[in-house]
């Protein structure tokens, strides 16, 4: 296990310290941060499963209420990714490289990497089981797993991205190939998926085939084009207020939406992708691609399905307003891997992470949770290159707009927001457990009347 390869180089250092010091101070964050890890300890009062955003993001609350030494984070990933942006990088408006960062550098200091994955949890015991036979108890347990991509499920994936003029935004691996796919589009059929199952930033999907249709206005491509999207859903968007701002969008812009086509089968080598027609059990439908921007099907953690945290689904079953566990009071909740009812971005994560902060702190008082989480998510659909619509809203599909002008209208001001406001809240904001989404700006904004 990784872990014992940090602990070897522990023992080298330590003997030569006050040689050292003057280089340590230079190190990057992430240098000093792996090299001071220690061997996991069998029992921390908080272990938090799951490096990404909610998880980062709750371990920093975690390290300020109980100390940084009572909390560790369960992580094997050696990278983590702001994913949010790889929407502008499939489209060739930002690099790649940016969107990553080594996950010792977003550890809080002093907080346990322990560099492993989870084989098994055990709740009635107050146990997970890790890699190697390793168990650690706790005290209070946070999921922040998040959820699995599944291009297998599709016939023909994920094989067929070793070819050219497909690609996909949800994959580090994949992301970079829809904008060569892009760029060596010469006209015919660009077809952009969203699959049957739940998935994360479900705007996504569309938000690459608006900055393809203007790609290919700007390149002089358009005319020779045919924008497809083909989506699994009945609807463009699940709140109508953006729906119809969207739906405006599509008209003008002559795109052609076909609702209930499921991709279930790509063909590379003649460049086909079958879809099934949700609404007529057994038909399918062959369409040609010049380019093909697939969203995956998505679903739980191999380790959540039939666990006895998760419900039928394989989703961490969580209260809806405090997300704390249904069952066991000690477990929580937070982001992609929860059953909550809202959609699953890293809004969403900010917002829950601030009620889910106050949960705990109930909790280890002897008190029932008091603040509740509305549901409240946030989808910047990039409309263009330098235009966005702000969606935000709540549990019940209505908006929860934080400025008090019309969200829906596809603004500058959003797509900064988007491309560059964000990055820098998220890295610096909402990872480190400062940035609990922006109900206070909301009140503030419209005189405490929302």
């Amino acid at each position: 296990m990784a872990t014992v390869g940090l602990v070897s180089s522990c023992a080298g250092v330590r003997p030569m310290a006050p040689l050292l010091r003057q280089g340590v101070q230079k190190m990057r964050s992430s240098q000093l941060h792996t090299t001071a890890r220690s061997a996991s300890k069998d029992y921390y009062e908080v272990l938090v499963l799951g490096g990404g955003t909610g998880g980062v993001s709750m371990s920093a609350r975690m390290k300020r209420k109980v100390g940084a030494g009572n909390v560790a984070v369960v992580e094997p990933s050696e990278k983590h990714y702001y994913q949010p942006l790889w929407t502008l990088v499939g489209a060739g408006a930002k690099p790649l490289a940016p969107c990553s960062r080594p996950t010792a550098s977003v550890i809080p200091s002093g907080v346990k990497w322990i560099q492993s994955r989870v084989q098994k949890l055990d709740p009635d015991k107050n146990c997970v089981h890790l890699e190697n036979n390793q168990k650690i108890s706790y005290k209070y347990l946070i999921i922040a797993l998040g959820l699995q991509l599944h291009f297998e499920k599709i016939k023909g994936l994920p094989e067929a991205f070793s070819t050219p003029k497909i690609g996909s935004n949800y994959s580090v691996h994949t992301v970079e190939k829809t904008w060569k796919a892009l760029q060596d589009f010469q006209g015919g059929n660009a077809i952009f998926t969203f699959p049957n199952t739940p998935v994360k930033c479900a705007g996504a999907p569309q938000k690459i085939m608006y900055l393809s249709e203007a790609y290919m206005r700007k390149t002089g491509k358009r005319p020779k084009a045919k924008i497809i999207f083909n989506t699994a859903l009945g609807v463009i968007f699940g709140v109508q207020k953006y729906a119809d701002a969207l739906l405006e969008i599509i008209k003008s812009r002559d795109i052609t939406v076909n609702y209930k086509y499921n991709l279930v089968e790509v063909r590379a080598d003649k460049q086909e992708a079958v879809f099934e027609n949700l609404d007529k059990s057994g038909e399918t439908e062959v369409y040609q691609y010049e380019m093909l921007h697939v969203t995956p099907p998505m679903g739980p953690q191999n380790v959540l399905l039939n666990s006895p945290v998760s419900d039928a689904g394989g989703w961490v079953d969580v209260d809806k307003e405090t997300l704390q566990h249904k069952k066991y009071p000690n477990v929580f909740g937070i982001g992609d891997c929860t059953n909550l009812p809202t959609s699953k971005t890293a809004a969403a994560v900010a917002g829950q992470s601030g009620v889910l902060d106050k949960t705990i702190s109930c909790v280890m008082k002897g008190k029932p949770p008091a603040k509740k989480y509305d549901g409240y998510t946030s989808c910047p659909l990039v409309t263009n290159y330098n235009r966005a619509i702000l969606a935000e809203f709540d549990y019940s599909a209505q908006p929860l707009e934080t400025f008090p002008f019309d969200q829906s209208k596809e603004r500058l001001t959003s797509f900064h927001m988007k491309a560059d406001l964000m990055p820098f809240l998220y890295w610096h904001g909402l990872l480190k457990g400062y940035w609990g989404g922006p109900a206070p700006i909301r009140k503030l904004l419209h005189l405490g009347l929302k």
